[in-house]
């Protein structure tokens, strides 16, 4: 085969297509080349045209982790808050969460945890 033959192309396609197939190409690798997913074929890095990708990283400042970590020590409800009597401090407040832990036609468990002393406590509903 000439190398006119191995070049020639079955269709014109867009730009990071393959120009024989019409399959959409893997991204340009180090190598400077790519093949073909569905037909196998190598192209050289000329098929993607004048694609350029760009890309921004964005990093957070200290200050969100610092914010975070406050308000995480202003609010220690692990949930929806709720009017219940901790049975250890009396505090009128527990929040709560709910887990499905037996078999799908029994109830949920409420594990309910005291906004002021941490106490935890479930209930099998």
């Amino acid at each position: 085969m000439s190398s006119d033959t191995e070049n020639s192309v079955s269709f014109t396609t867009t730009p990071g297509f393959c120009p024989d197939c019409g399959s959409i190409l893997p991204l340009l690798g180090d190598q400077g080349g790519v093949t073909c997913y569905a037909c196998r074929r190598n192209w050289g890095q000329e098929v993607f045209g004048d694609m350029a990708m760009s890309y921004t990283i964005t990093f957070n400042s200290k200050d969100t982790y610092v914010s975070a970590k406050e308000a995480d020590n202003e609010n220690k409800a692990d949930g929806p808050v709720v009017d219940r009597k901790c049975p250890q401090c009396n505090n009128d407040k527990m929040s709560y969460a709910t887990l499905q832990l037996r078999s799908a036609d029994e109830g949920q468990t409420v594990f309910y945890t005291c906004t002021k002393c941490n106490f935890k406590e479930s209930e099998n509903s």
